[in-house]
């Protein structure tokens, strides 16, 4: 009986240490923590799930690799031999003894899932699984799209620089393009050279390619925008989209407050 306890206490903790290297695993891709956490869980359970997340695990090769094991680890009897096991603890004793039994399970249960939510053990645990992982994997693909969050609005879009373009021929401290809500990433120069985190001294030129980051409406207009004063026109429109967007945001923030 004592070899069933400890079976299963064995079995609720080695779940536990999977579920959390594999949600440390697939937060390295990229994954959200709670995201990464419900996916490691779902998969080792065999619970299925029809959401959008799934599509980001599906269409990722390192996030699919990480599912396809918890499965074929779930599907080795991790709830068959708990199931089991538990059967056995109910048939082999009276009901003063399953009773007995059955608190003690229940708080063991309860202390392994108090240590499961404890910031202190999560802390320390994180950092010994995070430290394995770099030693001994080269889970170091990282899904840019979900770290940005690249939904509804906002995307990452590369311009190439035309000569008549109003962006064109000046600096991005001239440009100022954050106050419309874009920030540049990088410059690929013409002879193929990147500039990755430029600052405002960074001169744009024809030919030259940015990677923008922004709203999409934003972007392509940016694409359009032409030199002269119709562009500067346009950028000045721009901004005063931006400020109110931003008050507009910030006033929702304070009523949530």
């Amino acid at each position: 009986m004592v070899f069933a306890f400890v079976s299963l206490f064995v079995i609720a903790l080695l779940s536990l240490i999977i579920t959390r290297v594999a949600t440390l695993a697939l937060t390295a891709t990229g994954l959200s923590r709670e995201s990464a956490r419900f996916q490691a869980r779902s998969a080792l359970t065999g619970v299925g799930f029809t959401t959008d997340e799934s599509e980001a695990i599906v269409n990722h090769p390192v996030r699919r690799r990480i599912v396809m094991l918890l499965m074929l680890v779930g599907n080795a009897g991790f709830i068959t031999v708990v199931g089991s096991l538990l059967l056995t603890f109910v048939n082999s004793a009276g009901r003063t003894q399953t009773l007995s039994r059955a608190a003690i399970l229940v708080g063991g249960l309860f202390l392994l899932f108090a240590l499961a939510r404890s910031a202190w053990v999560d802390r320390r645990l994180t950092r010994v699984i995070g430290r394995v992982l770099t030693r001994f994997t080269d889970l170091d693909v990282r899904d840019y799209a979900g770290i940005l969050r690249l939904h509804g609005e906002y995307e990452v879009s590369e311009l190439q620089i035309q000569p008549d373009d109003w962006l064109a021929g000046r600096t991005l401290a001239e440009l100022d393009l954050p106050h419309e809500g874009v920030l540049v990433l990088g410059i690929v120069r013409r002879d193929g050279r990147y500039i990755g985190a430029p600052t405002g001294r960074d001169l744009l030129e024809a030919g030259d390619v940015v990677l923008l980051y922004g709203r999409d409406s934003i972007v392509f207009e940016l694409d359009e925008r032409r030199a002269g004063g119709e562009g500067d026109r346009a950028h000045a429109e721009a901004v005063a989209r931006q400020r109110a967007v931003e008050d507009a945001e910030h006033r929702a923030a304070a009523t949530r407050s």
